[in-house]
């Protein structure tokens, strides 16, 4: 059964935000970057970033990167709302629509977002294809001129979902790892042929990230 009520889809995300709070603080959590240090905890990172991850491992970076100064995109379909509800919940300003699919309205929000915060997004959502980097990624980071960090998450044997994105659900007590590659800049004036070229690129830098992360994850 599919949650329309705006009541329901509060109580759901107060619930959810409580469970993602507890699910998430029993992993055993570790960061490793690939170069240059990007976590946007650090005190004294005085450059804004678009932070990118796959959309099968968002519960990690939901947790992981809740903080006031990060616009996270969401989807307007109405699976979404319950998780833009729980961000809400989070402290996490959410832009809501898609960087491709009738987002014109998101993307202006972006832009404006990006000003003064960091972004992230999931670059194969909100359906897929799964683990491939849509232009629409490229074209905002062409527009607002903020470097692509490319963020890998994995976890230990989770739990996966029948869904496009086999979807990932950690074990509680699990480990989990985060692995973010360089930042990439895109051009200003960068064609569609340069844009290909790039989507390329962070499709590459994302997938490797991602890789290392699941290694570090199963790691004992």
């Amino acid at each position: 059964m599919k949650i329309r009520h705006p009541w329901m889809i509060q109580t759901a995300g107060l619930l959810g935000s409580w469970t993602l709070r507890m699910w998430m603080r029993s992993l055993r959590y570790r960061y490793r970057p690939l170069g240059t240090d990007t976590n946007p905890h650090q005190p004294q990172l005085a450059t804004r970033y678009i932070y990118a991850m796959w959309h099968e491992y968002l519960l990690l970076p939901v947790y992981c990167y809740a903080r006031p100064d990060i616009h996270v995109l969401i989807s307007r379909h109405a699976d979404a709302g319950i998780l833009a509800e729980v961000c809400r919940r989070l402290r996490i300003p959410v832009v809501r629509g898609s960087t491709t699919r009738g987002g014109v309205e998101a993307l202006r929000r972006l832009l404006e977002a990006g000003e003064r915060t960091h972004l992230a997004l999931t670059p194969d959502g909100p359906r897929g294809p799964r683990r491939r980097v849509q232009p629409g990624l490229i074209y905002l980071a062409s527009r607002i001129g903020l470097p692509i960090v490319p963020v890998g998450f994995g976890l230990d044997r989770p739990w996966r979902v029948a869904s496009w994105d086999r979807f990932a659900l950690p074990r509680p007590f699990s480990r989990a790892a985060c692995v973010t590659a360089d930042p990439i800049t895109v051009p200003p004036d960068a064609d569609r042929d340069l844009q290909d070229h790039y989507c390329r690129q962070v499709e590459e830098a994302l997938n490797q990230a991602t890789s290392l992360a699941e290694e570090f994850a199963r790691a004992a």
